[in-house]
Parts: C-alpha cells; sequence; structure tokens
C-alpha cells in the first residue's frame, strides 16, 4: 500500500502522453472484451463499472439504489461510450471518452493536490498518472546526479 499526491496537471500530462495513456487504455480494454471480439459489449462494459461500484456506494457506505435505476444508469453511461450508437463500444470509443473522463477529473482537481491511498496492485489511471509523474521526477534527479 502507498501513498501519491496528484492534480490536475498530474492527470494532464499522462493523457498528453499519448504512447502511455494508450498503452494504459488499450490493456484496459483487453481486460474488459471477455470474449475477444474487439468490441465490448454492454454487459462487458456493465461488469467493469459494476466491479467499481461507483452506483452502489455513497463514500464508501452501500446504499440500497432499485435495480431498475441501476440499469438505467449503466445503460446512461454504455451510451456516452457508444458515440456511433451502434451498440458497442471499439478501441477508439473508449479512448475517447476514457480521455474526456480524465481531463473532466483533472479540471476539477485544478492545481490543489490530493493524497491517494492505493494497494500496491492498482492498475486505476489515476495510478499510472502518479507513476508517470514519479518515473519524470526520478529521470530529472538522475540526470541532475550525473
Amino acid at each position: 500500500m502507498g501513498v501519491v499526491i496528484i492534480d490536475g496537471s498530474t492527470v494532464k500530462d499522462f493523457v498528453s502522453d499519448e504512447e502511455q495513456f494508450n498503452k494504459s487504455v488499450d490493456e484496459r480494454f483487453a481486460a474488459l472484451d471477455l470474449n475477444n471480439d474487439g468490441v465490448l459489449s454492454k454487459s462487458e462494459l456493465r461488469k467493469a463499472f459494476e466491479s467499481l461500484r461507483l452506483l452502489e456506494t455513497h463514500f464508501g457506505v452501500d446504499v440500497a439504489t432499485p435495480p431498475e435505476q441501476l440499469t438505467q444508469l449503466y445503460d446512461s453511461i454504455f451510451d456516452k461510450f457508444d458515440c456511433d450508437h451502434n451498440g458497442t463500444v471499439d478501441l477508439p470509443e473508449f479512448r475517447s471518452e476514457l480521455k474526456n473522463i480524465l481531463l473532466a477529473i483533472a479540471d476539477g482537481l485544478g492545481s490543489c493536490p490530493i493524497q491517494m491511498v492505493l494497494e500496491d496492485d492498482d492498475e486505476s489511471f489515476l495510478k499510472k498518472a502518479a507513476d508517470l509523474e514519479a518515473a519524470k521526477l526520478d529521470g530529472g534527479s538522475q540526470a541532475k546526479a550525473n
């Protein structure tokens, strides 16, 4: 377990680093594409969001949300990802919407740093953003030492 400190610039730098961002998003997409057909179905994307438990908890406390309301919420999330409305989410759509979400998080954070406690095996995009920033800082420190 570790603690990282990030702000909006950490997240924006991660999204701006196309190589790292695309690699991370592509890995997540592949993990979510359970049947390996190259697109995400509504059920595959719903499983991903259910695992995050964002809609079933309020600040970590379970809340009773009626199943039909959850389905409505998950369907609306899917519709945001499915830009061409063909019933599936392909990799470019997934990348585009995740970029929008992360940039909205970055805007919300602004220059106010926050602390996050993360498990060592955490594979979240915010953890990857923090790792990228740490690697840049370590690289700069080593360059100054040489």
